[in-house]
């Protein structure tokens, strides 16, 4: 990738202070960063690969692996964890064949689990690329992932 094509971090001071805002409007952009990414933002913040890549895995709202076509987050609030958020994740996963933190290969499902999607009166709920599911059981949670396949 050419510098150029980073032109939108122009709009945050080079220092090494703004790393991470550098970085989340990286993947605001992109989905996820790249390797590609991490070196434009080392040279743009004036740091070495390494500190980037330590920040990267530092905090786990930054993706390495591009996002598939639908985005699932599990939500694992309190009141749906309570309500069987977990049995969710492992229908999806064994429907998917990925686990939280992975995407088909395909490049078309995403999954990851989310402390609170603010949905907790329908709990147990997932959403899709933002659009929340709640009160779901095993029957409606494998349909919607079929539906979702055949788009």
């Amino acid at each position: 990738m050419e510098q150029t094509e980073y032109d939108y971090l122009k709009k945050i001071a080079p220092e090494p202070g703004n790393l991470i805002k550098g970085l989340q409007a990286i993947q605001a952009r992109e989905g996820y960063v790249s390797d590609d990414d991490i070196r434009a933002a080392a040279t743009y913040f004036s740091l070495a690969e390494v500190e980037v890549e330590g920040v990267l895995s530092f905090y786990a709202q930054f993706k390495r692996n591009p996002p598939g076509k639908y985005r699932i987050c599990v939500c694992d609030g309190t009141a749906c964890h309570i309500k069987g958020s977990a049995l969710i994740l492992d229908w999806v996963s064994t429907e998917l064949g990925i686990k939280a933190g992975e995407t088909d290969a395909k490049k078309l499902f995403s999954l990851e689990t989310v402390a609170c999607l603010g949905c907790c009166s329908l709990a147990p709920v997932m959403s899709i690329n933002g659009k929340v599911f709640g009160n779901l059981d095993r029957k409606a949670t494998v349909k919607i992932l079929k539906e979702h396949r055949k788009k």
